[in-house]
């Protein structure tokens, strides 16, 4: 199964959804995210797509609901608990101002 989630105008996720992985494959039968995105598009609207990895394989988090897609990072962040907390960028969590 391949997971996507979509982003709204600001790279919020705004839900994940699963796809059959036969709707993740080009015409050579190769992954690939621009096949899967398109496929999440057609069936259900929105405008981007971003696949994610349930086990972490890849961009960084498995990602929920109002986190955030950062493409510089190629990562997903999750929302910051509290306005004091700071974003370690080394593991892409936040950490509370005093441990």
């Amino acid at each position: 199964m391949a997971h996507f989630a979509e982003l709204d105008a600001s790279d919020k996720v705004i839900r994940v959804i699963v796809i059959d992985n036969n709707n993740n494959l080009d015409p050579d039968g190769n992954e690939n995210e621009l096949y899967g995105a398109a496929f999440c598009r057609d069936l259900l609207g929105g405008s981007k797509w971003v696949q994610c990895s349930y086990n972490r394989s890849f961009r960084v988090h498995f990602p929920g609901r109002g986190w955030t897609y950062d493409k510089s990072k190629n990562a997903f962040i999750p929302p910051q608990p509290y306005p004091s907390w700071v974003l370690d960028e080394s593991t892409l969590t936040w950490s509370a101002p005093v441990s």
